[in-house]
């Protein structure tokens, strides 16, 4: 019954570390649709989740809870946290104004708000949801490791403890930049319900190490040590892609002059508006999403059970939601842009994969 409150209590220390450590001030791409202003954003992401996984460390460390206590209650923090997903849903969409053309239902999952925040702007939803699902699932990791090296004290695994230290790289990077994120569809597009709610407090911390809820307790597979290289140099290709593509496009939203890795911007314009179109936009007009996909599916090859199939659901998952954001962010830019998205299409036909798809 105590694994009922893990989630919970993360979700609060998380937050209240949000709103009261200290964090620099940006300004994002989004603007206030009241003022017509930048929206700001106070960004503390890294310390928060430091701090956080350092108090859970501690509590291990001094006997208060056993190292792999997350594994051992995962069904019970994973059902609370459903409940608080679905509470934090609920919260922020019902007080809303209705969104036209958006049935209830609609309304519901995709959300009303598109950019809430409270305390002046010290605590945005949408970075809050990011970073508390990072951090949760950052917690699940090393305490599921923690239940691996204690089944197998002998012979653990490297291929879980690859597979965690890449992931934590992945969520590490994440926060280091992420004012870089603040400039992405999710923050540009979407808004705040139970699609991005439900998702960072349950579906991101407990879905994405899906491949450890299946391999925590397997024996050492013995993989060759060089498949395991060749899973790191694979996932630090797809780090690239989708680094490079999202670095790229913010150093050109902030600055449409200044190199990128040796690249001088080359854009398609009408005068007023400017599409990047070389660089990594010039190998597809999603190729960080390709990104993503090369970095889960290494993720899943370094456990070394490639005929299992839970492990392939990250990827999977990664294909189905991404492929439908493709279309979507497509029509988007084509309703913002209109003849000019079209040279871009002409220009980079490609959506994800260069030369394929």
């Amino acid at each position: 019954m105590l694994g009922l409150l893990y989630s919970p209590l993360v979700f609060l220390v998380v937050l209240a570390l949000n709103a009261w450590l200290p964090g620099r001030w940006v300004e994002g791409y989004v603007r206030d649709e009241a003022t017509g202003q930048p929206l700001r954003y106070h960004l503390n992401g890294l310390p928060v989740f430091g701090v956080t996984v350092g108090l859970w460390a501690l509590t291990c460390w001094v006997g208060l809870l056993p190292w792999d206590a997350l594994y051992l209650e995962r069904w019970a923090m994973a059902g609370s946290a459903c409940v608080f997903g679905l509470l934090f849903s609920l919260a922020l969409v019902l007080p809303a104004a209705p969104v036209e053309g958006h049935s209830w239902l609609e309304a519901f999952y995709l959300g009303r708000l598109p950019n809430p925040q409270w305390k002046g702007g010290r605590v945005d939803a949408k970075m809050y949801l990011y970073l508390v699902g990072a951090t949760v699932l950052e917690l699940n990791l090393l305490s599921f490791a923690a239940h691996h090296l204690a089944v197998h004290p002998q012979d653990p695994s490297p291929g879980v403890l690859l597979y965690v230290g890449l992931f934590t790289f992945f969520l590490v990077e994440y926060l280091f930049f992420e004012e870089v994120h603040l400039y992405t569809y999710d923050f540009v597009a979407e808004r705040v319900g139970f699609k991005l709610g439900w998702g960072c407090l349950v579906f991101y911390p407990f879905f994405y190490g899906v491949g450890l809820w299946s391999q925590a307790e397997a024996p050492n597979p013995h993989t060759p040590p060089v498949l395991l290289v060749s899973c790191a140099a694979l996932f630090f290709s797809g780090w690239a892609l989708a680094r490079g593509a999202n670095m790229q496009k913010f150093t050109f939203k902030r600055d449409p002059e200044r190199r990128f890795l040796g690249f001088v911007p080359q854009t398609v314009s009408d005068g007023e508006r400017r599409v990047l179109v070389n660089g990594f936009w010039g190998l597809s007009r999603h190729i960080n999403y390709l990104g993503e996909l090369t970095m889960a599916s290494a993720l899943t090859l370094a456990l070394g059970a490639p005929t299992a199939w839970a492990p392939w659901l990250y990827p999977l998952y990664y294909l189905v939601l991404l492929v439908p954001r493709q279309h979507a962010d497509d029509k988007r830019c084509a309703e913002k842009y209109g003849p000019l998205w079209s040279e871009y299409v002409k220009r980079v036909p490609y959506r994800i994969i260069p030369f394929v798809y």
